[in-house]
């Protein structure tokens, strides 16, 4: 707690004492590390620890944001008054209304001490135990195990205070053989939710004896794996469910709103309260996390907003603001859809001749008003015949329309998993969505991978 109360007071000195008309600091403090294995080694054990300040000081309408990782009582001084005189001297924004005022912020826990005793030689451990567990079995295990510690501090002159402390740990790994590959993943808070044994084997059930056999392109029935839903819920989020990507005009919901587009079944929100996935309980700016409906049984419901997209709208922010500079908008990060009544046997014995796929790998945007993406399957495609799970098929390329995709849903598990991206790049602030496995009528494959 002391630790809190210093960072506070001195943000908060240094936001009082500001000529500024408005003055944010916000505070990211990350205490990152990785380590990275191949079959045949621990080939990767790095770690940072890094502050970063990022002051918004605003004259009017004209607005200016420095960064600095320089902290020192000097360097905060100096970096305010750069902010100050850019903001002078920068052209005025005439979307910008002001900071956010301070509202309730929900408790909520999102660190746990036990992540402190997460050293190199303990993830070095848990590698070489997945990796015996593969080489038992005829193959090989490789993978990116990455944890961390992250501190946020948001303080602005209108009277926002805020602080979390976030610890987090996330496990990828891909297991091998001459025929084919498999992929499990891990994500969490607390380190002791990780069962090693179970993930090991999770990637290692992908695994065939038999040869990929190579299918035509088409349409086909499929069953989607949760972290394949992922892939389509992380595009929806970014192309379409905020409100910059709709008053700029090139969000797929358009003029939708309050119409059906989606199977009925099909309900996609964002909540950072929701103690099912990685909570978060504000933004950026630190605005309170509010749950926010996108699809409402197939029905086009609200998006998301920050200070700055919810002042043009004359709205209030929904706690959707990311990390500065935050120029693609309020994007969700937090999403989960609504879970279902079937089991993944029962979803695969509804199925006559189809395909069950893993995940989803180069994934890409074709037309994003149609929300068509394209992309690869990934580390366990298989043909489905007969209600039942037969042989492995080569990776076939989709092009496909989410939207068209998520109108066709026939089933969804009632099993829901969190799902991450695969690495940690840049700053360090780990989210989640939390993803059922669905099974759809149809789905379009526009090609054949040679491998």
């Amino acid at each position: 707690m002391s630790a809190r109360r210093n960072i506070l007071k001195s943000l908060k000195k240094l936001v009082e004492e500001s000529p500024a008309d408005q003055t944010e600091a916000l505070l990211l403090t990350e205490d990152s590390a990785l380590t990275r294995f191949t079959p045949g080694s621990i080939h990767q054990n790095v770690a940072e620890r890094n502050q970063t300040l990022f002051l918004r000081a605003a004259m009017g309408k004209q607005v200016a944001l420095v960064t600095t990782n320089i902290l020192e009582p000097s360097s905060l001084q100096s970096t305010r008054e750069k902010a100050v005189s850019l903001a002078r001297f920068l052209p005025s924004n005439p979307d910008f209304v002001s900071l956010p005022r301070p509202k309730a912020i929900a408790r909520v826990k999102t660190f746990h001490e036990n992540i402190r005793r997460l050293n190199p030689g303990k993830k070095v451990k848990a590698a070489q135990e997945m990796m015996s567990l593969a080489k038992e079995k005829g193959a090989s295990l490789s993978g990116s195990f990455s944890h961390g510690m992250v501190e946020v501090a948001v303080l602005n002159s209108l009277g926002v205070e805020a602080y979390q402390h976030y610890s987090d740990l996330c496990l990828h790994v891909i297991a091998q053989n001459d025929l084919g590959s498999g992929y499990a993943s891990f994500v969490s808070r607390d380190p002791d939710e990780l069962q090693i044994e179970s993930l090991a084997q999770s990637a290692l059930s992908k695994l065939s004896a038999a040869r990929p056999v190579e299918i035509p392109p088409g349409e086909y029935e499929v069953l989607l794996e949760p972290e394949a839903v992922h892939e389509f819920l992380g595009f929806m989020g970014y192309l379409g469910f905020h409100a910059l990507a709709v008053q700029e005009g090139r969000s797929f919901l358009g003029n939708h709103f309050g119409e059906k587009l989606l199977d009925e079944k099909v309900t996609i929100y964002d909540d950072g309260l929701d103690p099912r996935g990685l909570q978060v309980p504000f933004d950026f700016e630190g605005m309170p996390k509010q749950k926010v409906v996108f699809f409402d049984n197939g029905v086009v419901g609200n998006i998301t907003y920050d200070s700055l997209t919810a002042g043009r709208d004359q709205k209030e922010s929904t706690g959707h603001a990311l990390m500065p500079p935050g120029t693609e908008g309020p994007i969700p990060v937090n999403l989960f859809m609504q879970e279902g009544a079937s089991s993944l046997e029962e979803m695969v014995r509804g199925i006559k001749k189809g395909l069950y796929v893993t995940r989803f790998h180069y994934t890409n945007a074709v037309e994003p008003m149609k929300a068509v993406i394209t992309g690869m399957t990934r580390d366990g495609t298989f043909w489905i015949e007969g209600g039942e799970v037969s042989y492995p098929v080569k990776n076939l390329r989709f092009t496909e329309s989410v939207l068209k995709a998520l109108s066709r849903v026939k089933a969804i598990s009632r099993d829901r998993k969190i799902c991450t991206p695969g690495s940690v790049y840049g700053r360090r602030f780990i989210t989640g969505t939390v993803a059922p496995a669905l099974q759809i009528e149809g789905f379009s494959f526009s090609g054949v991978s040679s491998l």
